[in-house]
């Protein structure tokens, strides 16, 4: 019998089958890494949840006992409130003062790249090397900023030693770094910003405020909602700075949730409850990221075009 030979369709379908293959073949390599790093600690860290877990001796099933444990345990309630005094006040202060400094270099001065510059180099520092670096310069006894105190005749500060100023400290060496972030992003926004919109309101007689708070801030709204949210997440989740700088203290004063996970996991070696810990601060996240996602979304619509 004579050989039959492929049809277009046939050659086409086989086509797609190679290309289909060859695809996965260099794809694999990066699924397996995902699902690695990402999907299995995740499943994996939701079942320890349920479980009492030391890293050392069998787990053992104990239902929702680590989550009951965590609504009467004071140490959580006393991160958690840290937690959100911390992004209280971080967030909303790394905004304001970011779209302020923006507002101030996005006009036509002499060094105005310096500038700019300076603003952002502490943002590529790491957390680290942040809190090794105000850990000698606040340090109560050695420190250069008591030594500057003390020549403006100013009585000596405990700083990252007094549990009434640690957190506030780390607000503000966390500013120090962040803010320069917001001021990248405004920039961009506001160079996006309709000139159009704001010579017509010029024409109308507005001034700088009207200008700022009729055209400007409602042109930059879907913006300002994405920092919200990234500096709300970051500020969930620190725990670099505090690690480096106080480890929690002084007297739990600085101690943040994901310090408590930490602390619960490794520390402590109770590893399910600290698995309980970390799937709050999730659904706390997730919580957050929907309702400023839905803002952001309605900004978009409402945005002047």
């Amino acid at each position: 019998m004579p050989r039959r030979l492929p049809t277009p369709i046939t050659l086409a379908a086989r086509r797609r089958h190679g290309e289909t293959a060859t695809a996965w073949t260099y794809l694999s390599p990066s699924v397996v890494v995902i699902i690695g790093l990402s999907v299995v600690p995740v499943v994996w860290s939701l079942l320890l949840s349920f479980q009492a877990n030391d890293l050392v001796t069998p787990s053992r099933f104990v239902g929702l006992d680590n989550y009951a444990a965590l609504a009467k345990d004071p140490h959580f309630a006393q991160s958690v409130g840290n937690t959100l005094l911390y992004t209280v006040c971080y967030v909303p202060l790394s905004i304001v003062l970011g779209l302020a400094l923006a507002l101030a270099l996005n006009r036509r001065i002499r060094f105005v790249g310096l500038y700019r510059t300076m603003f952002v180099v502490p943002f590529v520092i790491s957390a680290t090397a942040q809190g090794v670096l105000f850990s000698f310069v606040l340090d109560p006894q050695f420190g250069v900023a008591n030594s500057v105190l003390h020549h403006l005749g100013v009585s000596p500060q405990g700083f990252l030693t007094d549990p009434a100023q640690a957190l506030l400290v780390l607000v503000a060496i966390t500013l120090w770094s962040g803010t320069g972030f917001c001021v990248v992003i405004f920039l961009a926004a506001l160079q996006d910003v309709p000139a159009t919109l704001i010579e017509a309101g010029r024409l109308d007689g507005a001034g700088r405020w009207q200008l700022l708070r009729h055209i400007t801030l409602p042109a930059i709204a879907p913006v300002t909602v994405f920092l919200v949210l990234w500096q709300t997440i970051n500020s969930l989740q620190v725990f670099d700075l505090v690690y480096v700088t106080t480890r929690g203290g002084p007297l739990g004063s600085t101690t943040v949730i994901v310090y408590f996970i930490w602390e619960q996991a490794f520390r402590n070696f109770t590893a399910g409850y600290g698995a309980a810990a970390a799937y709050v601060l999730a659904i706390v996240l997730l919580a957050v990221a929907v309702v400023l996602r839905l803002a952001r979304h309605r900004n978009v619509q409402g945005a002047p075009r």
